[in-house]
């Protein structure tokens, strides 16, 4: 699986470069995504927002609310709904799309005619992947402080100017970089075992739906097991607002 991973980045820059495959990736993962991460993402800045802001006002500190708010959506509710989504949504679509041609032998019929199936197939919806993450990543962690600011302004009556001026207590810059990070890391792998699944398929349709049921499961430990390890990194190499 991380072969295939490798091997996509090794042909990124051979010719000809198959840009319309590529521009139709990022399209369709862009339309089957963009509105479930807004409805997932605003939710989960409201659930935030509830419970952050019940416990600072007990302490009295509920202008401090927006700090917490961007913590806890950009740096770590924003990629990994990213992830998510387009693991759900799009990475599904890529394996069943790769199982369908593997057992109509397309995939055969382009090797036998000297053309790569990694670099025409796999290596743009790994590329298209990773560039639709960070764009999604942007939507989601606006999707959520929104969220955030409506239950925090409207429904438990603070002032938007307390909610949006506190925001550089405890974030910085590189809370954004390292949300960018795992959001592109986070859909290239994605992409890797989607693809992987859907281009070694084997049995028939029966073999295709359990490759985009397992690609699904397979993804969704990874994203976890990475969120940890890379947040974990970012504790030790970057010291934090206090």
């Amino acid at each position: 699986m991380f072969a295939i991973g490798l091997e996509a980045l090794h042909v990124v820059f051979r010719r000809p470069w198959p840009r319309s495959e590529f521009v139709d990736q990022m399209w369709f993962l862009v339309k089957v995504t963009t509105v479930p991460v807004i409805l997932v993402s605003i939710p989960f800045g409201m659930i935030i927002s509830l419970h952050v802001g019940s416990f600072l006002t007990e302490l009295g500190s509920q202008a401090h609310i927006g700090a917490a708010m961007v913590l806890a959506v950009v740096r770590e509710e924003a990629p990994v709904v990213t992830a998510l989504l387009i693991a759900g949504a799009g990475g599904s679509a890529m394996c069943a799309d790769l199982g369908s041609r593997r057992i109509r032998d397309e995939i055969d019929a382009m090797q036998v005619l000297g053309i790569d199936p990694v670099q025409r197939l796999i290596m743009p919806r790994l590329l298209a992947a990773s560039v639709v993450a960070i764009l999604l990543d942007a939507i989601v962690s606006v999707a959520g402080i929104a969220g955030g600011w409506f239950f925090a302004v409207v429904v438990q009556h603070g002032t938007s100017s307390s909610y949006f001026t506190s925001f550089n207590e405890l974030s910085q810059i590189a809370d954004l970089w390292i949300a960018l990070i795992k959001a592109v890391l986070f859909g290239y792998v994605a992409g890797m075992v989607a693809c992987y699944k859907g281009y070694f398929v084997r049995g028939g349709p029966k073999g295709v739906g359990d490759a985009v049921n397992q690609a699904v499961v397979i993804t969704f430990l990874l994203l976890f097991f990475m969120n940890f390890i890379l947040t974990a990194v970012y504790f030790n190499f970057v010291p934090q607002k206090l």
